[in-house]
């Protein structure tokens, strides 16, 4: 019987658990939440938290997987490297885990191997933060050094919001440790990278659409990149050196770019597959590979197709709505007839309060579409987006 483990069991995971069972593998899933979206489709479902390394492994041990992985989430690759070490199972090592999901240890990484990167300060106490204050240039950006989905990112414009930045940022970060960093501007764009037998592979460009400042909540991607040819020429090349100064040698990666008028600059990687269904749904609907596919097989030691099938846009974009208490929902039915439209999800629901969009949770929903060109597929989206009313008491 072949076995694959996954950990976690939200909605980010289930492509990866219905695709896993699709390809005939006993699937056991992992996650602290037995209510999990994902629980009743797993065969077997163990009470464990993804990040708690020691009963990770106790239960890779138990069950015995051709592979472990995660699909969208950075934290428990942490957990993945030190069973898939300990078992001889492909994956990463702990110390690109590391490097892979501490922002600090990343840009240490990136500087050391001269990837190109922002300047930077790490700052785990008040007196750090004041010792470092007289070199800090403005604007720049603050952000936890172990959180993921925009969550304690804040735009820092002036010295005098330095300390309520600090303690925005440092209240989600898990260790305390906060990294300042300068603030890129340009053009922000993500590459979908698989990398296998240590050979690097570059599936997708693709285009970001975020609120701005102060949080940089992602709001939107599409693919392919709609940018000059020179300029994605220069973001491949910065990926897969950022790839390899962290250490991947096995599995996805999920980078991000910022294009400044000084060239691309590096923002950050996962050592996983992107989330906001870039991967799970971009990817396949604009290049035909089925990546979620592709990176089951990695991690249970078998080689992927990673031909592209066709070249077509896809898009997603996000539901942007009045703040208040959801009351109702429609046009649904509508926007589902557009061209083009290939789903519609609401995250939340009735009952459900809306507040200011400042990390990736607070977002309400989504549309994904497919076109034959890029802009085409954003048009659809936007164009369901404008059937739907998410109503809140607000206005009602």
């Amino acid at each position: 019987m072949k076995k694959i483990l996954i950990l976690g069991a939200s909605i980010l995971q289930l492509p990866a658990i219905l695709k896993a069972k699709e390809m005939g593998f006993h699937v056991g899933v992992v996650d602290y939440n037995p209510e999990g979206i994902g629980v009743p489709f797993a065969d077997i479902f163990f009470n464990v938290s993804t990040i708690d390394a020691d009963a990770v492994l106790r239960t890779a041990q138990e069950f015995k997987p051709r592979g472990i992985m995660t699909m969208a989430t950075d934290m428990p690759m942490r957990a993945i490297a030190r069973a898939t070490t300990a078992l001889g199972l492909p994956g990463i090592s702990p110390e690109t885990a590391l490097k892979a999901t501490d922002k600090g240890e990343m840009i240490k990484a990136f500087k050391s191997h001269g990837v190109e990167a922002p300047w930077f300060f790490i700052v785990i106490s008040k007196d750090d933060l004041n010792n470092v204050k007289p070199n800090i240039t403005f604007p720049c950006i603050m952000k936890p050094t172990d959180n993921a989905g925009s969550r304690g990112v804040m735009l820092v414009t002036s010295p005098a919001d330095v300390d309520s930045a600090y303690a925005y940022s440092r209240q989600h970060s898990r260790s305390g440790a906060v990294i300042i960093e300068e603030y890129l501007n340009g053009r922000e764009v993500s590459v979908e990278i698989m990398v296998v037998q240590g050979m690097v592979h570059i599936l997708a460009v693709t285009d970001k659409l975020t609120t701005g400042a102060p949080h940089f909540v992602e709001m939107g991607h599409c693919q392919p990149s709609q940018l000059p040819d020179q300029d994605l020429k220069k973001i491949k090349d910065l990926a897969k050196r950022a790839v390899r100064a962290v250490g991947i040698e096995s599995g996805p990666a999920h980078v991000e770019i910022m294009l400044t008028r000084e060239g691309p600059k590096m923002i950050e990687l996962g050592a996983r597959m992107g989330g906001d269904c870039i991967t799970s749904h971009l990817v396949p609907l604009s290049t035909g590979i089925d990546m979620v596919k592709a990176t089951i097989e990695v991690a249970t030691g078998q080689l992927p197709d990673l031909a592209p099938k066709f070249n077509r846009g896809s898009a997603i974009r996000y539901c942007d709505i009045r703040q208040g208490t959801i009351v109702g929902i429609t046009g649904v039915a509508e926007a589902k007839k557009i061209s083009g439209i290939q789903e519609i999800v609401f995250t939340k629901k009735a009952g459900d309060r809306i507040g200011a969009i400042k990390s990736s949770t607070d977002r309400a929903g989504y549309v994904i579409a497919q076109a034959d060109q890029a802009a085409d597929a954003i048009a659809s989206c936007n164009e369901a987006l404008a059937c739907i009313r998410v109503i809140t008491d607000s206005e009602a």
